[in-house]
């Protein structure tokens, strides 16, 4: 379906209450533009989500190119140790782990320990790459996990109602009841120790199962409102005249009028499910050593501070840089598929304000 902007002086349209940049926009759009292409074109004019939506990519462009580095530059792995090893920095030989246990810092070369090493010797920098290619796929299978079953239950509770919609809210009440923190070490303890189903120990594949599974309430809540306004459509009901079946019709006609409010979860819940991960492994119910993760390496490194505190300031760095660069490119996102949430929030202050 294509938007055409609408004019503020044409006769018959009201927009009282509209902030003025929207009024700005409504008048420049072009005849004829799609809801994605007025999304991107909003976008465009968001610099700062932008900006972070670029340091995103870099980062996992980078822990992508972590076998490359560690192959070709530093020429060690990830879980290489060397605690009785020794380098030259600055003309200098160091113990790369010194007789008192405390790790070399920073070198700054890119070919030995560029930002140091570990209680046991192991590359920080090389670790560092490791770790984020970890927390990034445990982050994105958690979040295929939380949209596809979140989105899907969702449609059905909300199309069918009765029964089916009662009965999935409870089990979403059950799991929403419990903070997610708290229910991801329960069931990532009951894994350690006991083990469940074809999972003996954690893993990162169990990390992400864990993790997707209590996100799915907050992405099923909102989407199955939005189905119970979309089921009553008037172009659900002429699908339903037309003798199209249930199935066709709730995922070729109510889910991609979903497809906006998707595409805005999706970026939120993967900048959650990175978080969640480095917690439950920093707590102990997460990804096990020797695997390397930013919550790993967060772990292990709270033992060497204030000696080696590098160890934990590397990967909190970029912990809080992946985070918050989601965040933002996620609001920004949000923004430029739904301005309509700033113009709800304008019209409410304006009538508190005449109240």
């Amino acid at each position: 379906m294509a938007i055409t902007g609408p004019n503020p002086a044409s006769e018959g349209t009201s927009y009282v209450g509209l902030p003025p940049e929207l009024l700005h926009e409504a008048a420049e759009l072009p005849p004829g533009i799609g809801p994605w292409a007025l999304a991107w074109r909003r976008l465009r004019r968001n610099r700062i989500a932008l900006a972070f939506g670029g340091l995103f990519l870099v980062i996992v462009v980078l822990c992508l190119l972590a076998p490359v580095y560690s192959q070709d530059v530093a020429h060690v792995g990830p879980n290489t140790e060397n605690i009785t090893g020794q380098i030259t920095v600055g003309g200098k030989t160091e113990y790369v782990v010194s007789l008192t246990d405390i790790p070399i810092g920073p070198t700054w070369n890119i070919h030995h320990y560029f930002l140091g090493a570990d209680e046991l010797g192991r590359d920080v920098a090389v670790r560092l790459l490791y770790g984020g290619r970890t927390s990034l796929e445990v982050g994105t299978v958690a979040t295929l996990i939380t949209m596809i079953l979140g989105v899907m239950l969702a449609v059905m509770a909300g199309y069918y109602r009765g029964w089916l919609d009662q009965v999935l809210n409870r089990i979403m009440d059950l799991i929403w009841s419990y903070p997610v923190v708290l229910l991801g070490i329960t069931l990532g303890t009951i894994i350690a120790v006991r083990g469940l189903g074809p999972f003996k120990s954690t893993t990162p594949l169990s990390t992400a199962l864990v993790v997707g599974f209590v996100y799915i309430p907050y992405v099923f809540r909102p989407v199955r409102g939005q189905v119970f306004g979309l089921r009553e459509r008037e172009f659900v009901d002429a699908a339903r005249q037309q003798g199209l079946s249930t199935w066709r019709i709730m995922w070729s006609e109510i889910l991609p009028n979903l497809s906006s409010t998707i595409v805005v979860f999706i970026p939120l819940i993967l900048a959650n499910a990175i978080l969640l991960e480095a917690g439950l492994t920093f707590l102990g119910a997460g990804i096990n050593p020797p695997n390397a993760s930013w919550g790993t390496m967060i772990t292990s490194g709270i033992d060497e501070i204030p000696a080696a505190f590098h160890n934990v300031l590397v990967p909190g760095i970029m912990l809080v840089l992946t985070v918050m660069s989601v965040n933002i490119f996620g609001d920004g996102l949000r923004d430029a598929l739904d301005p309509r949430a700033r113009v709800r929030i304008a019209i409410s202050s304006t009538s508190q304000g005449e109240h």
